[in-house]
């Protein structure tokens, strides 16, 4: 299987990373989680649910917010890891990040 992720900023503005399941062999659902605690932590992210529990869906979306386009840009180690992580933590195969809406699509 191919894991394909997509990072998007608005339109003409589109990061695509492919990875397959050797790629991901090394990491599991739990190293993801644990990496995006820490960034969502590290990047001082507001929770996007009044309630206060947040969701991975929700750390996935904050994390790509609030560490900007130009992480994606200049930071290929950061972007790949971020990219890398969002398919070991929602194990689909095709994820589709709308920075600018918001949503995340499979």
């Amino acid at each position: 299987m191919v894991y394909h992720i997509i990072v998007s900023f608005g339109r003409d503005r589109q990061y695509e990373f492919k990875f397959s399941h050797t790629d991901l062999a090394s990491g599991s659902p739990e190293d993801a989680r644990r990496w995006f605690d820490k960034e969502f932590a590290d990047l001082e992210c507001e929770p996007s649910n009044p309630m206060g529990k947040v969701l991975i869906i929700d750390k996935i979306l904050n994390v790509a917010r609030y560490g900007g386009e130009q992480r994606f840009i200049d930071g290929k180690d950061w972007a790949t890891r971020f990219a890398r992580y969002t398919a070991l933590a929602l194990g689909r195969d095709t994820v589709r990040i709308d920075v600018a809406a918001f949503n995340i699509g499979y």
